[in-house]
């Protein structure tokens, strides 16, 4: 079971990194870093939802409205991608408030 305290969060992208889309999948550039970090087409999806509005609520609800997948299974994926992308200093986590 994903971690309900994440699934309650908002997500800031970090403001130095930078995003490239290339033929529909997304890479990442942490400036401060140097990483690159590369999404596929639905960690793409999660990073465009996570730009418009960064509630992860909210991004769960439409990728079980745009996706067929359980939703344990989705909120599982989205919380593990989310803390990669944390843990790569790509995003900041904090309360929903």
């Amino acid at each position: 079971m994903a971690d309900s305290s994440l699934l309650a969060s908002r997500i800031r992208i970090n403001d130095d990194v930078l995003s490239q889309d290339l033929n529909g999948e997304i890479v990442l550039l942490n400036l401060k870093t140097g990483v690159y970090f590369g999404l596929d087409v639905i960690g793409t999806r999660v990073w465009q939802l996570l730009a418009d509005h960064g509630e992860v609520a909210k991004i769960l609800e439409v990728l079980l409205a745009e996706y067929d997948v359980p939703r344990d299974r989705c909120a599982e994926d989205l919380v593990t991608l989310i803390v990669k992308l944390q843990d790569h200093q790509l995003v900041t986590i904090s309360p929903s408030t």
